[in-house]
């Protein structure tokens, strides 16, 4: 990696973990990107200090090649991106080669979502006289009530938790926090829950940890996907779900019912608006759904 100039790609790193304040995850996401630019670029043996928009383009073109997706291709090109405004920012380089750089046009891909009754019978699948069974309750009907991403579900705190004023805290992306208001319903399975995990023997480092395995540990994203599946087929839902169809359906649940987009935006923790407008297409297709469907001059 000599030739791709490691200080810089130590520096970048930094830059994304302390002044960008992205998860291990995240950053590691980045680096797998750049490591095929930087494959590339040792390839043809060229400095990644003296790349150029041309050496770019063949770069995009040898991912189309490699049969790589234009989805992937776009998040690929916004990691490189990122990496030589850095560069240019810092006068590690003189411009950047990326500016007139163009991603792949990609089509909107609409995510799957529940309705109200595939939620209820999620729920309802569950048996509560499982040694885990009202802690899938709880936190299924908080992933749905609050619209969390998986990441906060499993470090949510019980301190996090404000029963009487009816909030969570939130610890979203970039260690910012947000509150968001909680059902009753939701507070109810939660207390509900207390009950069993006062009986469970927590791991050092997990004392203050809401949802904790039978070990006494933290939930991994692994879990939470394997325990929504579980009970989506219990119930009978062939959709593909995972952990974020919660949240999706939470957005677009909100949406259809009236609420305002920006207190959407709040709820969910995006941090453009633009994110959030995605269920405004999600909305609108579902009203193109039931036009088609119901009017008189498609039957």
């Amino acid at each position: 990696m000599e030739k791709t100039g490691k200080e810089f790609v130590e520096k970048y790193e930094m830059y994304l973990r302390l002044e960008k304040g992205l998860s291990a995850n995240t950053v590691e996401a980045y680096f797998d990107d750049l490591e095929k630019l930087f494959r590339f670029v040792n390839k043809e043996e060229t400095d990644i200090r003296r790349i150029r928009y041309a050496d770019l383009q063949q770069f995009v073109a040898q991912l189309a090649d490699l049969g790589i997706s234009s989805r992937s291709q776009a998040r690929i090109i916004s990691g490189v991106k990122s990496f030589f405004r850095f560069l240019t920012r810092e006068n590690y380089v003189d411009s950047d080669p990326t500016e007139l750089l163009e991603t792949p046009k990609i089509g909107m891909k609409l995510p799957e979502v529940l309705t109200l009754d595939e939620i209820n019978r999620i729920l309802d699948s569950i048996d509560l006289s499982t040694e885990t069974g009202q802690r899938n309750r709880a936190m299924l009907e908080v992933l749905y009530s609050c619209g969390l991403r998986v990441s906060e579900l499993i470090s949510l705190a019980y301190s996090d938790v404000y029963f009487e004023e009816e909030f969570i805290r939130i610890t979203g992306k970039g260690n910012k926090q947000r509150l968001v208001p909680v059902s009753q319903t939701a507070l109810r399975e939660i207390g509900n829950y207390l009950h069993d995990r006062d009986h469970i023997d927590v791991q050092k480092g997990f004392e203050g940890r809401l949802f904790l395995n039978r070990r006494g540990r933290g939930l991994t994203r692994v879990m939470v996907f394997h325990i929504i599946k579980t009970h989506a087929e219990l119930a009978g839902i062939h959709k593909s779900i995972s952990p974020h169809t919660f949240r999706h359906s939470f957005a677009t649940h909100l949406l259809e019912g009236g609420a305002n987009l920006r207190a959407i935006q709040m709820m969910l923790g995006h941090e453009h608006i633009t994110t959030t407008e995605l269920y405004t297409h999600i909305d609108r297709e579902t009203l193109r759904k039931e036009i088609i469907l119901h009017h008189p001059r498609n039957k």
